[in-house]
């Protein structure tokens, strides 16, 4: 159940609400977004429906949810969310593209690789200063000295930056640094994670599980609005199957359907289920037209030498070819290209 509070509910309104609940042995989770709070109870449904709550001071309404992600569900919040990043919408009507280096390796590779997304039409910054690896031997990432290049990369740009947390240790520092916290596929169920990033204040991608379902990816998003935090983007990076052709395989179908279940946004990640260059372009094509509201892209300035999945990484005449892509396709599926908060700030490319 799901209580949605007035525009000019008052703070002691929403204390009473949460402290009745809590005297009748239920858990609230106060949820405060741009234009309205909700308050997510959890226990006895029946027993809350003799609360009267439709009746307490700030109250708008009270809605009965029967999917067990309350906060993020579609039946809670009808309308589809747009979330900002740095002024960047991510949402319905729009096409977001976030590119940049799947891995932070040096202030001239990061701030190049930002200029070369920049140009394709990019409006957010990936890149990655933690890098969680099935291989202990593979490249873990610079750590903060990253965030710090990434910093500078901003301030050169103008891009908001998109960065993986792998420890809810680390969430304070990294989104000291970050525009947005990414959630990584080994991470989706990590839920000390996922509820940290949802303390954190900062927009957070949250990637689907590589042996996720859509109901499992919905329950850990509503692990991170369960602490106060609806400004949540969904990643489909693709899912292991028995498929060995590519790295992973691309769920297009999860895109709708995840859009059906829930009012969050949804971007694919083409770079992470193809695993090859020359897959990437193809199946943007198929995100922007199964409706995604944005793709994340791997570009580097010399992918033969990148420390982190250099297979993958677009270079220039690649990128050609998706900034034509982004600036055709979108508007045939009735969005158009996200566009920076503040274009004047941005790099002239």
């Amino acid at each position: 159940m799901v209580v949605v509070m007035a525009p000019e509910a008052s703070e002691a309104d929403i204390k009473a609400v949460v402290s009745i609940v809590e005297t009748a042995g239920g858990d609230a989770f106060v949820s405060r977004g741009v234009e309205r709070t909700i308050v997510g109870l959890v226990g006895d449904v029946q027993q809350f429906g003799s609360l009267n709550l439709r009746g307490l001071r700030g109250v708008s309404d009270v809605i009965r949810i029967s999917a067990p992600y309350k906060l993020v569900s579609r039946e809670n919040h009808a309308e589809r969310s747009v979330v900002r990043v740095g002024g960047v919408p991510i949402g319905p009507g729009t096409m977001t593209l976030i590119a940049g280096p799947c891995a932070v390796e040096t202030p001239e590779q990061t701030l190049g690789a930002a200029q070369m997304a920049q140009a394709a039409g990019a409006t957010l910054l990936r890149g990655g200063a933690f890098k969680p690896r099935t291989s202990p031997y593979a490249f873990q990432g610079l750590g903060e000295a990253g965030l710090r290049i990434l910093a500078d990369v901003r301030a050169e740009t103008g891009m908001p930056i998109v960065t993986e947390v792998v420890d809810a240790g680390d969430v304070e520092l990294v989104a000291s640094y970050a525009d947005m916290l990414q959630i990584g596929t080994r991470n989706a169920q990590n839920f000390a994670l996922l509820q940290a990033a949802g303390e954190s204040g900062k927009p957070v991608m949250l990637k689907r599980g590589m042996n996720g379902t859509v109901e499992e990816w919905l329950m850990a998003a509503e692990y991170v609005a369960q602490r106060g935090n609806l400004d949540i983007v969904l990643c489909e990076r693709g899912i292991r199957t028995f498929e060995t052709a590519t790295r992973n395989t691309l769920d297009i179908s999860a895109v709708p359907v995840a859009q059906r279940l829930s009012h969050l946004p949804v971007i694919v990640d083409p770079s992470h289920s193809g695993g090859s260059r020359d897959l990437v372009l193809p199946l943007t094509r198929a995100g922007i037209a199964v409706g995604a509201d944005g793709v994340i892209i791997d570009v580097h300035p010399h992918p033969e030498t990148a420390l982190c999945d250099g297979p993958q990484a677009l270079v220039d005449g690649d990128l050609r070819e998706l900034a034509k892509l982004v600036r055709d396709l979108p508007p045939l599926v009735g969005r158009s290209l996200a566009q920076a908060h503040n274009p004047d700030a941005l790099l002239t490319t």
